[in-house]
């Protein structure tokens, strides 16, 4: 219902991008390059100039995992060398050494999407995983860190490099085994884990390991893409010395993709692809968010008013930290815990019936996904009503 998406809907010019969808991979409408550079390429992350478009989060995430195994195996093999006839003859019958032993990393508690190959790689709820089939590969612990941060400083360290030495020692133990890493990826949140939170200096050590071991690193931005956190991507807050090979992205960018360096372009054709490779009328609604976000500085409303949100819970967990536990965020990405699934099950119930609407995530967490253009009056409508719903609120 915004105004400028009516707009487009009205302007004539467009109307062929909603009647005539094209195979982009194959016969794009003219003026499709154009709007990409004026949307997705408009913010692509630093150092990632090149984009493929999809139709949804998995889609980047599966295809993600393809460009990396091809980079892989292309520098195994040497770029210069084509495939020999073995390798053609075995890829067809689903063995090696066409369909090679290589594997993706990922970490508990992370979620990638539904199809096979980011299923394989997401660890956050058995119920997206039963009864299908699964590729076995390796994955590793994610921080568990403890709030308030100011306050366990020095455990949240030591549970960070934990975690990283497992890391190191998952990716070692299976190039060990002739199952080598050809990818880790990762969540800047662990969104449908429970709002999973790390350091930049998790993250930066992260890249690095996986830097060791020749694999690539992917971000998986499905969900922290497009301002929520203060930022563009959620990556670029880490301080990274070296720029991710991939992120992906889906959800508030209207469609799914992959932003990938030079590295991982692919020289044949029809390697990556599918008959849409995404929507280019999400990409004229895309022209006009990105206007939005710069011409409203809404990525410094993110960042303001998610620090006074942030407040906003730390003060209901201290009058009611019975119920209301581990405030965090950045920007408006924002989470809570609850003592049992059955209390955050109450109080999102009972929220939602007072006209606040919010998920659950994890076992016990609360995620906070307001638009970018929530205000400080909107934080202090919900506190009165949080306030309100919580004292009613009896442990299980």
């Amino acid at each position: 219902n915004h105004p400028a998406f009516q707009a487009i809907l009205k302007d004539p010019k467009n109307s062929s991008a909603f009647i005539n969808r094209p195979s982009l991979a194959v016969l794009p409408d003219t003026r499709f390059m154009d709007d990409l550079a004026h949307s997705l390429l408009e913010v692509a992350p630093a150092h990632l100039p090149n984009v493929f478009t999809f139709g949804c989060g998995s889609c980047a995430n599966e295809n993600a995992f393809k460009l990396a195994c091809m980079r892989f195996m292309r520098d195994h093999r040497g770029s210069s060398r084509l495939p020999t006839e073995a390798e053609l003859v075995s890829a067809m019958e689903n063995r090696p050494p066409g369909s090679p032993l290589i594997s993706i990393l990922s970490f508990e508690k992370g979620f990638h999407g539904r199809l096979f190959a980011s299923l394989s790689a997401s660890k956050s709820k058995a119920v997206h995983k039963l009864d299908i089939p699964a590729y076995d590969w390796p994955y590793t612990p994610f921080p568990e860190l403890k709030y308030p941060l100011e306050a366990h400083v020095r455990e949240n360290e030591q549970e960070e490099a934990r975690c990283l030495e497992r890391m190191e020692q998952t990716m070692r133990l299976w190039k060990e085994k002739d199952r080598p890493v050809a990818a880790v990826i990762i969540e800047p949140v662990l969104a449908e884990g429970g709002d999973k939170h790390a350091s930049p200096a998790f993250f930066r050590q992260a890249r690095e390991i996986t830097a060791q071991f020749g694999a690539a690193f992917i971000v998986d931005e499905v969900q922290t893409g497009g301002g929520a956190t203060g930022t563009m991507w959620a990556h670029e807050a880490w301080g990274l010395a070296h720029p991710p090979d991939m992120v992906t992205f889906g959800k508030k960018m209207l469609q799914g993709g992959v932003f990938y360096t030079n590295q991982y372009k692919v020289n044949e054709p029809y390697r990556v692809m599918n008959t849409w490779h995404g929507d280019p009328s999400k990409l004229l609604f895309l022209r006009a968010v990105v206007d939005e976000i710069k011409e409203k500085n809404l990525l410094e409303n993110a960042q303001s008013v998610g620090g006074y949100l942030l407040d906003c819970l730390k003060a209901i967990s201290a009058k009611y930290p019975h119920v209301i536990l581990n405030p965090r965020g950045i920007g408006t990405f924002c989470a809570v815990d609850c003592p049992t699934t059955e209390t955050r099950n109450e109080v999102v119930s009972l929220l939602k019936r007072a006209g606040v609407l919010l998920g659950g995530c994890g076992e016990v967490g609360i995620r906070f996904r307001p638009t970018l253009t929530l205000e400080r009056r909107h934080v202090d409508i919900f506190h009165d009503i949080a306030d309100q719903t919580v004292a009613k609120i009896k442990l299980h």
